[in-house]
């Protein structure tokens, strides 16, 4: 996927989200209004968390799909894990949120009025969110942005949020009124680990992890199945933003010219980009002699 077509499809799911917030905040505004439902009230904060959540994501992916700059050499990728990692905590104050409006729910037990504006609200948010998600999930697949990962997290949540709404006004209408605070408490429990997880992961990213362990191998190997190639070492690689980064030692034969082993540098260097969308590769050569045994790597014909 191209640069242009990777920033077409997170800003457009981005902006999508802003969307679906704003209806959802103006909808359940005008249903806790009429209903006063703790709820309803936990889950338009959460909706206030989500917009706030969403132009937070929608900023930061602009700024991340900026082209390197004299300051910025490897670009502006990691500003989608800081947008994640800001959003863990936004996330994760909504869920507190919600507990603490379960709590009060549940002491208080006091009967819901005009019952149908909070049901027909909560149905109509199911349905939008339910899209939203759903084109999320296909933009995810198609980019893999851990923004926006981050983002279908909470709509995902809200998901459950909504439907834990539309089923305690439900059971409040038979006068099951504890069943206000109880899905609010629940939902803002699951809320509060989806956050520490999305949270976890960015905090990986900003962190320089390595990509994971199969890519590393089919990276050595790629490399290893060049012609000229001994063997690989000093692989280090990560990610920032859509961009992978690898730097990594090819083991050469002693005698062959410079010219030689740049263009076999070259040949393994073509050949794991393309293997991966958006990969930088950096490639330093080592004659075989100057190596240690600890520092050789068998060819994957030999292991």
């Amino acid at each position: 996927m191209s640069h242009q077509q990777y920033s077409r499809w997170v800003t457009f799911a981005s902006m999508a989200a802003v969307t679906t917030a704003t209806l959802l905040i103006i909808g359940k505004l005008i249903a806790w209004l009429m209903t006063d439902s703790s709820t309803l009230l936990a889950s338009l904060t959460d909706s206030f968390m989500d917009v706030s959540a969403s132009i937070i994501n929608l900023l930061a992916i602009r700024y991340a799909l900026a082209p390197a700059d004299d300051e910025h050499r490897f670009g502006h990728g990691k500003a989608e894990s800081l947008a994640g990692l800001i959003q863990s905590a936004f996330i994760s104050g909504s869920a507190l949120l919600l507990v603490m409006h379960g709590i009060s729910s549940l002491l208080k037990q006091a009967p819901i009025e005009r019952l149908e504006a909070g049901l027909w609200v909560s149905g109509g948010s199911i349905v939008l969110t339910l899209l939203l998600v759903s084109f999320q999930g296909f933009v995810i697949r198609k980019t893999n942005s851990v923004a926006i990962k981050a983002d279908m997290l909470h709509y995902r949540s809200d998901l459950l949020l909504n439907a834990g709404v539309l089923l305690a006004l439900v059971l409040a209408g038979q006068g099951w009124y504890w069943a206000d605070g109880l899905f609010a408490i629940l939902i803002g429990l699951f809320l509060l680990w989806g956050a520490l997880h999305i949270g976890y992961e960015s905090v990986q990213a900003l962190l320089d992890r390595q990509l994971p362990a199969e890519e590393q191998a089919r990276i050595m190997a790629l490399c290893c199945a060049v012609e000229g190639v001994h063997g690989v070492h000093d692989l280090r690689t990560r990610q920032s933003g859509p961009t992978r980064f690898v730097q990594l030692h090819l083991e050469l034969d002693d005698q062959i010219p410079l010219v030689k082993a740049h263009q076999i540098a070259d040949e393994a260097e073509l050949a794991v980009r393309q293997a991966f969308e958006r990969m930088d590769v950096i490639i330093h050569m080592d004659p075989i002699s100057v190596l240690t045994k600890e520092q050789q790597s068998p060819h994957p014909e030999q292991q």
